[in-house]
């Protein structure tokens, strides 16, 4: 008897977690999907029949073996513990854990071992890291790394729901005169998520800047990757770059 609960079930992610369980047949035997207040009550058509979405603040953890987390890093520090007290294991999306000593941060078949050290909650690296480890563990095991330059080329959805909205509103805005784009001669449709327009665009600027010149997606590239393959000198040169694509790094 297996319960999994998804928590963030309702977004983007959150459905796409409920769809691999499904898809890879998951051994679960009771499926709960918890959210925000704001989508408690919805109902989902899942594998395992019609489930209606909890509130996650007044959820009650008990029964719960595997709860699947992404809703946000805020979300999963305020909520994981009591999950882990409940005798639930957390697989966090967030990088709320990344960086905690404390917890594995874990790219299934690069460094499955670490999983096995858990007090309760496994966090999972950012999605540019895991692409990147897949590659750059073998060569490690292989020859061992001394650095690592790495350029990501990040789709919109990176960004949420916010990011593919802005994207397919300037397409339809700017698309019309193709003249105009070839030229320069186009108008700046305003920006809401990017520092400049997405459509028709190229940003070699994903995340926020910090320190250094970088900014945070680049970051955390630099900081988990080390984490990942317990080199904490590795020299990391990253860039990360929004590009206007729905879906895919």
């Amino acid at each position: 008897m297996t319960t999994v609960a998804v928590v963030g079930a309702t977004g983007a992610v959150g459905r796409t977690m409920v769809a691999m369980l499904a898809e890879r047949s998951f051994p679960l035997t009771s499926l709960r999907l918890m959210a925000s207040e704001r989508s408690a009550g919805q109902v989902m058509t899942t594998s395992w029949g019609e489930v209606e979405v909890e509130e996650l603040d007044s959820s009650d953890p008990t029964g719960v073996d595997i709860a699947l987390f992404s809703a946000g890093g805020e979300r999963s520090r305020s909520h994981a513990g009591r999950f882990v007290e409940a005798g639930a294991v957390v697989v966090d999306n967030s990088s709320a854990f990344r960086m905690d000593p404390d917890v594995p941060l874990v790219v299934v078949g690069v460094n499955d071992d670490a999983a096995s050290a858990h007090r309760g909650i496994v966090a999972n690296p950012n999605c540019t890291t895991m692409t990147l480890m897949m590659a750059a563990a073998p060569l490690h095991h292989a020859a061992g790394l001394a650095s690592v330059v790495a350029t990501s080329y990040q789709s919109v959805s990176g960004s949420g729901q916010q990011g593919v909205d802005e994207l397919v509103r300037q397409n339809v805005e700017m698309g019309g005169d193709v003249d105009a784009l070839i030229n320069g001669g186009w108008q700046d449709p305003g920006s809401e998520v990017y520092v400049r327009p997405i459509g028709f665009n190229v940003l070699p600027f994903a995340g926020a800047e910090v320190d250094g010149g970088y900014t945070d997606e680049e970051m955390k590239l630099v900081n988990e990757s080390r984490k990942i393959l317990d080199l904490a000198d590795l020299a990391v040169e990253p860039t990360c770059v929004r590009v206007p694509v729905l879906v895919g790094h």
